[in-house]
C-alpha cells in the first residue's frame, strides 16, 4: 500500500511541488496532534474476548484505513523531494518502514503481555505515552527543519 501511494503521490508531487509542500504542513499538524492525543491518552477500555481478525482481513482493511492513508501520505510528503528521484525515495522509504515494521511488531508480541502489566498502573502509563508523544515529535524535527529551510 504505501509503494503504491508513494509511486501515485511522487509522479503528482513532481508536476506540483506546492502539492508536496502543502501535505507536509498537513501530516506535520497531523501528527503534532497524535502526539498531543497520545501525551493525555487514558487507559484502554477493556474489550470482550472476540475473534481476532486473520492476516487476510487485516491486510484488506489497510486499504480502508483513513489512519494507514494519512501516515503514508504524510511520510511520503515528509521525506521525500520533489526535485530528487521520487521514485528511489519511495523505494527506500518503503524499505525503512519495513525493516521497522519486523522489529517494532516483534517488540510489541514479545513483550506486550509485560506491557500491559506495566501499563496497568497509571503512573507507568503516562511515562510511556510521555514518552511516545515525545519520540513522536522528535522523529519531525528533521522535517520542520527542511520546512523552514524551504520557506527561507
Amino acid at each position: 500500500m504505501f509503494l503504491a501511494i508513494g509511486l501515485g503521490l511522487g509522479s503528482l508531487f513532481q508536476q506540483f511541488p506546492t502539492i508536496h509542500l502543502v501535505i507536509t504542513v498537513i501530516g506535520v499538524v497531523y501528527l503534532t496532534v497524535l502526539a498531543w492525543k497520545i501525551a493525555n491518552a487514558g487507559a484502554p477500555e477493556e474489550k470482550q474476548n472476540t475473534q481476532p481478525i486473520t492476516f487476510l482481513q487485516s491486510a484488506g482493511f489497510q486499504w480502508v484505513n483513513p489512519k494507514a492513508w494519512i501516515m503514508a501520505t504524510g511520510a511520503i510528503a515528509a521525506f521525500t523531494r520533489p526535485a530528487d528521484d521520487m521514485h528511489w525515495q519511495v523505494i527506500q522509504l518503503t524499505l525503512v518502514f519495513m525493516l521497522a515494521a519486523i522489529p517494532s511488531a516483534w517488540t510489541w508480541l514479545l513483550f506486550g503481555v509485560g506491557l500491559q502489566k506495566l501499563l496497568k498502573d497509571p503512573r507507568n502509563l503516562r511515562i510511556f505515552n510521555l514518552s511516545m508523544a515525545m519520540l513522536l515529535i522528535l522523529s519531525m524535527v528533521p522535517v520542520v527543519l527542511d520546512l523552514v529551510d524551504q520557506l527561507s
